[in-house]
């Protein structure tokens, strides 16, 4: 049974911090994380902000909250890793912080690593933290809007472009379906309603979830999705809605 915290923008308020203590099962304090930084290597400050997140000198709390204990686990270095290095402390850590970044890159290399199966196979089950990307990824299929699609490996499932309301007049993405891990029977929509990204706000989240063929969740920073198994929880102090497929 999978347990996961989807967010948009780490552990933001209360309401979050306590569901990842309910998920759990014991206090913070007293719980392993392994944290994936993968999916902000595709950007030119990815390095900067990967030792940044790792130091907590990010706006996205999930590294800084108090872990008995934290690891790193790249998942591009996996492939080239024998299993038996590696797998054993996925097995034993309390949570998985998987960052942001760029959900394709993100969802190919989490494939080609194998943890998906990993993790849905364990007898424990590891608690999955989101975060923007690393949310998106949890789903069957996600859909992203890029202004330069990321080109390297991995194939999208479609490509096309997509004019979106903006405050300054309008803009046009390049939006693109791909595979995700297929943790959840959803797809999520974060940052819904963060003035960077004026192309997955409320009004033109419809837009993206006409595209999907799962129900979507939009969800802003102080909104996260806790799941456990087959049961799907809104945890929010901000705003949030659901598209059905």
């Amino acid at each position: 049974m999978m347990k996961l915290l989807l967010t948009s923008s780490g552990i933001s308020n209360p309401s979050i911090h306590q569901a990842l203590v309910d998920l759990l099962g014991k206090p913070i304090a007293e719980s392993n994380a392994l944290f994936v930084p993968t999916g902000i290597y595709p950007f030119s400050v990815g390095a900067a902000m990967a030792y940044k997140a790792v130091c907590g000198k990010v706006p996205t709390p999930l590294c800084e909250l108090g872990w008995k204990s934290l690891g790193l686990l790249e998942l591009t270095a996996l492939p080239s890793i024998d299993r038996n290095a590696w797998v054993p402390s996925v097995e034993e850590t309390h949570a998985l912080l998987v960052w942001g970044g760029d959900p394709l890159f993100l969802a190919y290399w989490m494939d080609q690593s194998g943890l998906p199966d990993i993790l849905s196979s364990l007898q424990r089950p590891v608690v999955y933290v989101g975060v923007s990307a690393g949310s998106i990824v949890a789903a069957p299929t996600f859909g992203e809007t890029y202004h330069k699609p990321y080109q390297g490996t991995g194939t999208p499932l479609t490509r096309e472009d997509m004019t979106f309301p903006a405050d300054d007049g309008e803009i046009t993405m390049n939006f693109i379906t791909a595979k995700g891990a297929g943790f959840t029977d959803f797809a999520l929509i974060p940052h819904a309603n963060h003035k960077d990204r004026p192309d997955a706000s409320f009004t033109n989240a419809p837009k993206w979830a006409a595209k999907l063929p799962v129900p979507v969740y939009a969800i802003d920073d102080q909104t996260a999705i806790k799941v456990i198994g087959d049961s799907v929880e809104v945890v929010s102090e901000g705003e949030w809605t659901r598209f059905t497929a």
